[in-house]
């Protein structure tokens, strides 16, 4: 392992990622390790082309956990990661709140090339998370693949298999080589993914209550996913547990980055369709054989554990602000450039309510992304809101969606915006909460 070496250039943008990490600190004392990660940034290639050569990408992998990443809500993850790219790096973990013990006011820069950095990351909360160093997208020599990882209710829930499912986008050059996004799709053809598969086949019996853990892990394009012929329950949005209610014919409608946590119960075999907005493709099949036998029927669906959340926000003494996503005049930045020493998106006091009217001048579809906390989507005549939590929004354009959250993690913290657009740049502000 290596000495970290920071990087001054990108020291501020970190003052705001390592609050995002949920309560990320470097050595001290504190409660002791329960779990351990090893991550590693690494070149890979992925069989995108039927009968061509695979496809060189760079992802982020777990090295000491094969397969699904599964950590539980309270953990203190010991995190070590091992940056093999030639860009520096630093993973941030979408989905977590700030953690109480943590500092979120240090600032980080990201992991040389050919270093290691361990580091603390508090677990508040269970849910779908998403590990991804890809808000470093100006370094990125080729797309990469983001880190589902999961964080577990203390409480057991009554499904029979818990499935992630990762949908991701990628644009092909005619020689078969993938374009990172930030640059000009010209001459590429759109190709997609379900775990990393062109024809993703996952295999129930009849019966079986499967927990879908969808994951939108595109970069610019808002999807909808639908399982033909069976009911979709939706029991969690962005890592957080929702009042259960069924998905809209079926389909999951997910900005890029957003998570949906669903229950299925398997019946018959059926095809995974995925539409982005201009045709829908099949990228897999749910097969279905035979018939699964318990010694015990599995308890009737209930809504997932809370993870203590407030159940009231305080709308009429809230701190109130307009935010317009991507606009020149809102000093917004690539990650590149972006600085601490730049006026903040917005203040608040810790404790009170943060109401933002996010407003999308754009012509395209924009996607806002908080981090450090999760928000309520309000109702048109703001009296009420959505009866769920998220962290992600797509705003159409020249709409102003509004939401709500209550500022109970100190620190400074970004938010980024990117429109719908693979050749557009990803920008980021931040705020603070004192």
């Amino acid at each position: 392992m290596t000495t970290r070496i920071f990087a001054p250039s990108r020291r501020e943008i970190l003052a705001g990622l390592g609050a995002s990490a949920a309560g990320l600190v470097v050595g001290g004392a504190g409660p002791a390790v329960t779990a351990q990660l090893a991550l590693q940034a690494r070149t890979a290639t992925l069989a995108l082309r039927p009968g061509q050569p695979a496809t060189p990408i760079w992802e982020l992998a777990a090295v000491s956990r094969p397969g699904t990443v599964r950590l539980r809500r309270g953990d203190r993850c010991e995190v070590v990661f091992r940056n093999d790219l030639p860009a520096p790096l630093a993973p941030a973990w979408y989905g977590l709140d700030g953690g109480a013990t943590g500092d979120p006011l240090r600032g980080r820069a990201p992991t040389a090339s050919n270093a290691a950095e361990t580091s603390i990351i508090s677990i508040p909360n269970a849910g779908t998370l998403l590990a991804d160093f890809r808000l470093f997208e100006d370094g990125l020599k080729l797309p990469a693949r983001p880190l589902p990882i999961i964080s577990e209710e203390t409480k057991q829930v009554a499904v029979d298999r818990d499935e992630v499912l990762l949908i991701e986008e990628w644009r092909l050059r005619p020689d078969g080589t993938a374009l990172p996004p930030g640059r000009d799709p010209k001459d590429t053809t759109s190709l997609y993914t379900l775990n990393g598969q062109t024809s993703f086949e996952l295999r129930a019996a009849a019966g079986e209550r499967l927990r879908l853990r969808f994951i939108n892990g595109s970069q610019r394009t808002v999807l909808a996913i639908k399982l033909e012929n069976h009911g979709v329950q939706v029991m969690a949005l962005d890592g957080q547990p929702a009042e259960p209610f069924p998905a809209r014919n079926g389909a999951l409608v997910l900005a890029p980055g957003a998570r949906a946590d669903a229950f299925v119960e398997a019946a018959t075999s059926a095809p995974f369709l995925l539409h982005d907005g201009k045709e829908a493709r099949r990228v897999g099949n749910l097969t279905v054989s035979g018939t699964l036998e318990r010694r015990a029927p599995l308890a009737p669906p209930q809504p997932l554990p809370s993870n203590d959340l407030p159940e009231q926000l305080d709308l009429k003494g809230s701190l109130r602000f307009d935010v317009a996503l991507g606009a020149p005049e809102g000093a917004w930045t690539p990650t590149a450039n972006f600085s601490t020493a730049s006026a903040p998106a917005f203040r608040a006091r810790s404790g009170r309510t943060v109401v933002l009217a996010l407003r999308n001048p754009a012509p395209l579809t924009a996607i806002f992304h908080l981090h450090g906390h999760h928000f309520r989507l309000l109702d048109r005549l703001d009296d009420g809101w959505k009866p769920y939590w998220l962290d992600t929004l797509a705003v159409e354009p020249g709409q102003t969606q509004r939401i709500a959250f209550a500022a109970t993690s100190p620190g400074r913290w970004l938010v980024e915006s990117v429109v719908a657009d693979w050749a557009a740049q990803r920008l980021v502000r931040w705020y603070a909460v004192e």
